[in-house]
């Protein structure tokens, strides 16, 4: 298999694409001889160069300052310019500023900030063992031909046993789930382990709350409402998915759970990633329709899949030309699906689930719909902590009364005895004023 594997590394360049850096579940613990990495760190990859589908340098370098110039002052754009950092995101985050913008956008910094306990703790406390033979089995499955995940005494295998044994530590009632293993080995690619791992966090407790317990009862709601969503958007591809027996936990699982690092090619993936962290779950649900119109979305391709093998074969086996990042992150935002519709849908879905479903019943209302939300919601739990933020209050001072001017006494044709003498009431008592020499106007003391 391994063989099998290189040969399909080393195709001709002009069929080379960036599906090389598709991740996998392969058994194998690294590739074959060295070849060279691409600029994602995929060994054999062909994505070292930007080819025809890529933006251009001075594009990618200009999105770079509008990232430098935002994360600078977030919490300003976070709550003037929010609209901003969600076209940049659809546009795509430069992979150089990815380890910056992708805990701001999740508020990963601010739930660091406020855990009672910190990483480096979790980190070298000891794991359950239950757990952690379980994430050793799967540590060389993610990724395997990448280079930070190719030696199991590396830094990428090691400090991805970190993270997921930090997670079970952190939180023991939800453990540890295998579609963790991807979400945690990309976030490694892009930051340190500490940051990794508060980024885990938030997409498991903020962003799909429900989808890594025990009982995953997110996902089998979100798979309830993305059939009612198939039948309104696409009612022909429902019909056939539903005449051959397919139902939306035999594909839907690995998609949302794994936030399709496992099907699609690395750069797709990473704007996805980017438009998920800035506009939440609905984004997961425009990927899937997509994926769904472009493996069956013709009447061809319906009749070429007759049973459920060859639809499910569809469903994991769509060209990769069709899922370039540019071309295929531009059907995705078109799919016409709003966060109101989104949870209309899900209230729906939710009035009919079964009393009877194992499990706890799921709690959409937890979820927060993207890096605005979390952002509001941070704020309002710091302000009912009592760090309520310093509003600058404008003092206005009440203009005074114009004073009358200041009339000169009237003295001509008069004596100035006669005038101290005429003062009405009795005369005031008081220390003899001193004799002064002379008793000219100016000398005088009222």
């Amino acid at each position: 298999m391994a063989q099998a594997l290189g040969e399909d590394l080393v195709q001709p360049s002009e069929l080379q694409d960036d599906s090389s850096s598709l991740g996998s579940d392969s058994e194998l613990s690294g590739p074959g001889p060295y070849r060279q990495a691409d600029r994602y760190g995929f060994i054999g990859g062909s994505s070292a160069e930007p080819g025809p589908g890529h933006p251009p340098a001075d594009l990618i370098r200009q999105r770079e300052m509008k990232w430098v110039e935002m994360t600078s002052h977030w919490e300003k754009t976070m709550s003037r310019r929010y609209k901003k950092v969600k076209m940049q995101c659809r546009k795509g985050i430069p992979s150089a500023l990815r380890a910056r913008c992708w805990p701001l956008l999740c508020g990963a910094h601010v739930c660091q900030k406020n855990s009672p306990g910190t990483y480096q703790e979790l980190a070298e406390a000891p794991g359950d063992p239950q757990w952690m033979e379980t994430i050793g089995r799967d540590l060389h499955r993610q990724f395997p031909l990448h280079e930070m995940f190719v030696s199991p005494q590396g830094h990428g295998q090691q400090g991805l046993l970190q993270v997921l044994k930090a997670y079970t530590l952190y939180r023991p009632e939800q453990g540890y789930c295998q579609a963790q293993g991807p979400v945690a080995a990309v976030l490694l690619m892009h930051l340190p382990p500490e940051e990794a791992f508060w980024c885990l966090v938030q997409i498991c407790e903020v962003y799909l709350p429900g989808y890594y317990g025990p009982h995953m009862e997110a996902v089998r709601l979100d798979a309830e409402v993305f059939m009612a969503l198939l039948r309104r958007l696409l009612p022909h591809v429902h019909k056939h998915l539903q005449q051959v027996g397919v139902g939306p936990l035999l594909y839907l699982p690995e998609w949302f759970l794994c936030l399709f690092a496992r099907s699609l090619p690395f750069p797709t993936v990473l704007r996805v990633w980017d438009a998920f962290l800035s506009e939440g779950a609905k984004v997961l649900f425009r990927v899937g329709l997509t994926l769904v119109r472009l493996a069956l979305g013709t009447a061809e391709q319906r009749g070429a899949c007759p049973g459920l093998l060859e639809t499910l074969g569809a469903l994991r086996a769509i060209p990769p030309a069709q899922l370039q990042e540019e071309a295929f992150m531009s059907q995705v935002h078109s799919v016409v699906l709003s966060e109101r519709d989104l949870q209309r849908e899900i209230k729906a879905q939710l009035a009919q689930l079964p009393d009877s479903a194992p499990g706890p019943p799921p709690r959409p209302q937890v979820r927060l719909a993207g890096a605005q939300a979390i952002f509001e919601a941070q704020q309002l739990a710091g302000v009912r902590r009592g760090a309520k933020p310093e509003v600058p209050r404008i003092v206005v001072q009440p203009p005074e009364e114009p004073r009358p001017p200041r009339r000169k006494p009237q003295t001509r044709g008069k004596t100035f005895h006669g005038l101290l003498t005429r003062a009405r009431g009795p005369p005031i008592e008081g220390p003899p004023r001193p004799q002064r020499g002379s008793t000219s106007f100016l000398d005088t003391r009222f």
